[in-house]
Order: structure tokens, then sequence, then C-alpha cells
């Protein structure tokens, strides 16, 4: 399929703009006519970078297009489920503003769906789920509102997971009690940013996992290994860049849509030279004053939060050797003595898993995530440091 038009010549169209003409224009005249009365709420969120706000014309090569998020109650759910997404094959339109409701599979050993047009029941991309069920498959947790999510829970769910249960768009939001949010933006609104001493503890994580190479650009260098020193100047760029992040309150997404997130920060005119500048320079002098000029930038941000007694932010020798550096442990000590919940403040600093992994097969293992975020909390790991 060309990736500039649909099947039938239609230009591009967001795919959030999409999916509500699907709500208004398709689905919600199904559920009026064959539900009444139903108790839903219907989003687009999840995965998809339409979610983040990021999709273009190329998104349409797979999994983009008309796609819709039904929540029913878990009793309607499973009362309702199979036979609501039945009903929809039959009965929604074969396209939206030229764009197909079918999805089909080119490959059946590989579950991605590309739109193409059909003559019969359309293979649709309206999921029907209970609310609980889906996001315990998304975060690994289902008790989002009341007490909420746990210390543990906050540090085991991946920033890239929340950015699409909070980003998307809602266009419908039901089942709550009348006069009050629905569940959904219950969720959404619980979900949309850090508690205040989590986020204290990820900044101060962020801060230490720079603390620990700042060192090496040089060190690498020092050793005739320039490349060994790019690799790890790139490594630092990506941890200032998820740290601007986390200062802006706005969760990190995966790798390939980072540098298109912090485009849109508002420090991101100011930083972006000298982060440009430490990819660029081939020689360490270079590469060191462009990555001590980001330092003291964000450091000064940080100091501007005043989430914690403020820090010199000016650049400093390592020691005794001639590399300049922040030691970014100073700031990452100073938040973290601002940490005042006690599962928190006993950690170690290697903060939320999407801070120490990123592995895409390890990040979408909820299990195992909580698993390794239990065992860093024992009483053997605490009060360990890097």
């Amino acid at each position: 399929m060309n990736h500039e038009r649909s099947p039938l010549g239609a230009g591009f169209l967001p795919g959030l703009e999409l999916s509500r003409i699907l709500y208004e224009e398709a689905v919600r005249p199904v559920l009026d006519s064959a539900y009444p009365g139903l108790r839903y709420a219907a989003a687009r969120i999840g995965s998809g970078s339409e979610v983040l706000g990021f999709d273009t014309a190329r998104s349409a090569d797979h999994e983009w297009g008309p796609r819709l998020n039904l929540f029913l109650v878990p009793d309607d759910a499973a009362r309702h489920g199979a036979e609501l997404s039945r009903l929809l094959a039959e009965r929604l339109p074969k396209h939206v503003r030229g764009w197909p409701t079918h999805f089909r599979h080119a490959d059946p050993e590989v579950p991605i769906g590309q739109m193409e047009l059909t003559d019969g029941a359309v293979n649709h991309r309206v999921s029907v789920d209970d609310l609980g069920d889906w996001l315990r498959a998304q975060l690994g947790v289902a008790a989002v509102t009341g007490r909420g999510p746990t210390v543990r829970d906050w540090l085991a769910m991946p920033q890239q997971r929340l950015a699409e249960v909070t980003g998307g768009a809602v266009f419908h939001d039901g089942p709550g009690a009348p006069g009050t949010h629905g569940t959904l933006g219950a969720v959404r609104e619980r979900l949309a940013w850090y508690p205040d001493q989590v986020w204290r503890h990820l900044l101060a994580c962020q801060w230490q996992r720079i603390s620990q190479e700042e060192a090496l650009v040089g060190r690498c260098a020092e050793v005739g290994d320039g490349l060994g020193s790019a690799v790890v100047a790139g490594r630092l760029v990506r941890d200032l860049m998820r740290l601007c992040l986390l200062l802006e309150r706005t969760y990190a997404p995966y790798g390939k849509w980072l540098g298109t997130a912090f485009g849109r920060l508002a420090v991101a005119d100011d930083l972006r030279p000298s982060l440009a500048g430490v990819l660029a320079a081939t020689e360490y002098p270079a590469r060191e004053r462009h990555l001590c000029d980001a330092y003291e930038y964000v450091a000064g941000l940080q100091n501007a939060t005043g989430l914690a007694d403020p820090v010199d932010p000016a650049r400093r020798p390592y020691h005794s050797r001639p590399f300049q550096v922040l030691h970014a442990e100073r700031f990452a000590g100073a938040l973290a003595a601002t940490v005042t919940d006690p599962e928190l403040r006993d950690l170690p600093l290697t903060g939320g898993v999407d801070q120490w992994a990123d592995s895409t097969d390890f990040l979408g293992l909820g299990g195992p995530r909580r698993a390794a975020v239990d065992a860093l909390a024992r009483p053997e790991t605490r009060g360990v440091s890097s």
C-alpha cells in the first residue's frame, strides 16, 4: 500500500482523528442500537505511534488505521465482549474517510495487520476489554484508583507503557458513577505523573547514572579509544535527554521516539546545540566541552525546581585526573536527601525498571519486571549504591 494514500486515494489523516471518526460515525451507532444503556468507555490508547502524537504517513504500513479501545465493566465484558466484537465485524463500514477498517495478516506467523479492503466481515481493530484486565496486561497492575499503585508498582512500570495509558484520546467515558470522572478518566488522572516521592527518587537515580560514566569519556580518549569515548558520550546524551523529560514531568518513550519527545520540551531549543555538538565531535576536547555545557545547563534546571538544596552547577576536575566533569552524584545525593518515604529511602539508587534495563522483550514482561524490582528491595541490597 502507498504510505502517502489509502487504497481509495485518501490522504493521510492523524490516527487519533481517524479513531474519533470511527467511534462517532460507526461504533457508537452500533452500540446505541444493539446495546442501549451499555456502560462503556471509548478511547484510543495503548500501543501505536498515533497515541503519542508521533504518527506520519509512514505509520500506515502496519497496525495503524481506524482503531479503537472499548472498555466495559467486568460483568458486561464477560457477557457481551465476544458478541460485540462479532457484531462490529458485521456492521462496521468497510472504510472510514477512505481508510479500510479491515486488517489482514500478510504473514500468518507475524501478528501484524495491514489495512485492506474486503467484501466480507471486517477483521477490525476495535478491542473490547475489561479495563482492569487491560491495565494488568499493559502495566502489570490493575488497582490504579483508590489507594493506587504502590511504590514498587511505580518502579516496575516502564515509562513507555505509562505514556501509552495516559496519552491518546478518550471519546466517551461512561462506566463511572453519575457526576464523577468515568473509570478510565480516573485511571488516567491517577497515572498522569509519578507521586512526588517517587519522582524525587527517579531524578536522584538518573543523576546517579550520569555520575557513573561521565569520567569515562575522557579515560577512553586518553588511551586512544576514540570510538569508545564517543559511545560513552552518546549514552550520556541519552541520559541527559531522559533527565530533561523527567524534569518536565513527561514520560520518556522508547528509543524510536526519544528524540521526538525531547524536541517538544521547553528546554529543547537551548540544549539541542550542546547535545548535537557532543555527537558530532570527532576529538575529545570538543566532546568534553559540549558535554560540560549540557551538564551545567541541566544542573541549572535541576536547581530551579527547588526540589532540593541547590548544588554548584559548574564543571570541575575528576579528582586528580585531567577530565572535566560535573560530579553528578552531588545532585543525586541532594535529591536523595529529600526522599522521606521509608520504602524508597533505603533502596539503592537504581530507580525505575527502564532506568537500568532497555531490552524491549524484557520491558514487555510484567512478571519479570516486578520480580526484578522486588529483588532490589530485599534487605541484602538495601543501602548499596553505585
